[in-house]
C-alpha cells in the first residue's frame, strides 16, 4: 500500500517554513536594530529559533527523499544540493546559538551582537543557495515530478 506522504512530498512542504521564517527574522533583526524597537529584535529571535527548527526538519526530511539517488549527474546536483542544505541548517543553529548568547548577556557586548547579525547573515546566504540548488532540482532535473498521468493503468 503506497503512503500518502512520501519523503519526498514531506520535503516539499517542510521547505518554504525556514525559508520565509528566516527571511522575515532576519528583515526583522535589522529592523530592530536600526529602529532600537525591542519588539523587532524578539520576533527577529523567535523567527530565527522557529525557522532554525524548520531547517532541520527540512534536512532531515530531505535525507530521507534523496536515498538511492546518488548516480549521474542527476546524483551530483543531489549531493550538491545536500551539501548546501547540510551547511545551511549548520549555520542557522550557529545564528541560534549565538543570538541566544546575546540574548543570555543582555547585548553588554556590542562585538556578541555584530557577531550574532552577521552569522544570520551566513545562515541566510546558505538557505539561499539551498533554495537555488533545490530549485534546480525541480525545475532542471524533474526531481519529484510524477511522468506518469493520473487516472491512468499504472498510474
Amino acid at each position: 500500500m503506497e503512503s500518502l506522504i512520501s519523503s519526498t512530498h514531506l520535503h516539499a512542504m517542510l521547505i518554504h517554513f525556514p525559508i520565509a521564517l528566516l527571511l522575515i527574522g532576519f528583515l526583522s533583526e535589522i529592523t530592530g536594530l536600526v529602529t532600537r524597537k525591542q519588539f523587532f529584535s524578539n520576533a527577529g529571535l523567535f523567527l530565527l529559533l522557529l525557522g532554525t527548527a524548520g531547517a532541520i526538519a527540512a534536512y532531515f526530511s530531505g535525507e530521507a527523499a534523496g536515498e538511492g539517488m546518488e548516480e549521474g549527474s542527476f546524483g551530483q546536483a543531489v549531493a550538491l544540493h545536500e551539501q548546501a542544505a547540510l551547511f545551511a541548517m549548520i549555520s542557522s543553529v550557529a545564528a541560534a546559538l549565538v543570538r541566544l548568547v546575546s540574548e543570555f548577556l543582555k547585548q553588554r557586548y556590542v562585538w556578541l551582537k555584530v557577531a550574532s547579525v552577521l552569522v544570520f547573515a551566513l545562515a541566510i546566504a546558505a538557505i539561499t543557495r539551498t533554495g537555488y540548488l533545490g530549485g534546480q532540482l525541480v525545475y532542471k532535473h524533474a526531481a519529484g515530478v510524477e511522468l506518469a498521468l493520473p487516472g491512468l493503468p499504472g498510474s
